[in-house]
């Protein structure tokens, strides 16, 4: 099976997740006892590529916002609904298939200027600690490597339900957001306007749109 030999793959990476730390206690600390629904979601899960979507959006001078997404990656979930932070995910997103659909831009993405594909053909995520802050709120913190770079980013994720589709297939959905500051990985290209300001902002969010497949 193709699926179950991508996922053994990704497992076996040596950036696999690690434990999470011990829960915070204390006055400061969050308590979320897990909802026995979330009990079915535990289990291995591989991204669905033609319907999730890994984008991004950053400002271009200054006023208008442009999105991108990236159309070739592989990722997978291991998920315990009763124990939260003992989840992990894993994404490897194939940098040349960037599409911000004007193909000069994708180009001058694809350069040395930005994601240097030639070099660094791979961007890559593991998981390193998940924690849930709410009903169907998760947060999820993981070393993102890019351009030979890693650093560690936090993800917020919203779940949005197990459903089995009109296959027979048993899906899982969630959405996710992240901000990142893309000189970080060594992305620092830039112009100054005429009127002051930068042509694309060192912010970018980062959005996760996806759909898992359960592994039998």
């Amino acid at each position: 099976m193709v699926l179950r030999s991508l996922f053994r793959n990704a497992r076996s990476a040596d950036t696999k997740p690690t434990p999470s730390p011990a829960p915070q206690t204390g006055a400061g600390a969050r308590t979320f006892i897990a909802d026995p629904s979330l009990a079915q979601i535990s289990g291995e899960w591989l991204f669905d590529q033609a319907h999730s979507t890994i984008g991004f959006a950053a400002r271009h001078a200054m006023v208008t916002r442009v999105r991108g997404s990236f159309t070739g990656f592989d990722g997978w979930l291991l998920l315990d609904g009763e124990r939260p932070e003992c989840s992990g995910a894993g994404v490897v997103v194939r940098a040349a298939t960037v599409d911000t659909r004007v193909a000069q831009r994708d180009r001058h993405l694809c350069s040395t200027d930005f994601l240097d594909v030639e070099r660094y053909p791979t961007i890559d995520f593991r998981s390193t600690y998940t924690e849930q802050i709410g009903a169907d709120r998760f947060r999820m913190t993981g070393a993102l490597t890019v351009k030979g770079r890693t650093h560690p980013i936090t993800i917020d994720l919203l779940y949005t339900g197990l459903v089995v589709d009109a296959f027979g297939v048993e899906r899982i959905g969630f959405d996710g957001t992240a901000l990142v500051n893309r000189t970080q990985w060594d992305l620092t290209w830039n112009a100054m306007l005429e009127t002051g300001g930068l042509m694309v902002s060192e912010e970018i969010e980062l959005e996760f749109d996806i759909s898992a497949i359960r592994v039998p």
